[in-house]
């Protein structure tokens, strides 16, 4: 199962993969839950939404686990109604994803506790043109020939080593 957890003092969104909803399950949309057993220690969130295995969102206004057509009018189109599929609004083990709002604080930072993958250098990629130039002058068995053009590129300052 995946979580989003967001957080709204620093306005970010983390995501989670657990193993299994035991945490969640039978739990509506809208109920406060700890998140102890999930490794966020301290941290209690909300249950904002979610959707199951194949994508269907859940609606707060559904009661149970099940999925089930609902008869939506549009605001735009007065008159138009359509039938869409919902989840309930109950965690069941058909739940893939579940989105958590923290309601109370820890004391370490979000960050620490999920481990957020520190942000790589810019690396500038070849094109496709320049990918094939470089091959066939390495196939044509002039590599000092490709030497001499991607020095000419670093000097001009297209690319990045």
């Amino acid at each position: 199962m995946n979580i989003v957890i967001s957080d709204p003092k620093t306005g970010k969104a983390y995501s989670k993969k657990i193993e299994g909803p035991e945490l969640f399950l039978n739990k509506k949309v809208g109920q406060q839950v700890a998140l102890n057993g999930i490794g966020l220690d301290g941290y209690e969130a909300k249950i904002t939404g979610g959707s199951d295995k194949q994508g269907f969102p859940m609606k707060a206004d559904l009661e149970g686990t099940g999925r089930r057509k609902v008869l939506l009018v549009k605001q735009k189109n007065k008159g138009i109604r359509r039938r869409i599929s919902f989840r309930g609004n109950m965690v069941s083990r058909e739940t893939q994803q579940l989105n958590l709002l923290v309601t109370k604080t820890g004391a370490k930072n979000l960050d620490e506790l999920i481990g957020v993958k520190e942000k790589k250098e810019e690396e500038t990629q070849e094109s496709i043109k320049e990918k094939m130039i470089k091959k066939s002058l390495e196939m044509a068995g002039t590599t000092e020939a490709a030497k001499v053009v991607e020095e000419a590129e670093l000097k001009k300052g297209v690319r990045k080593r």
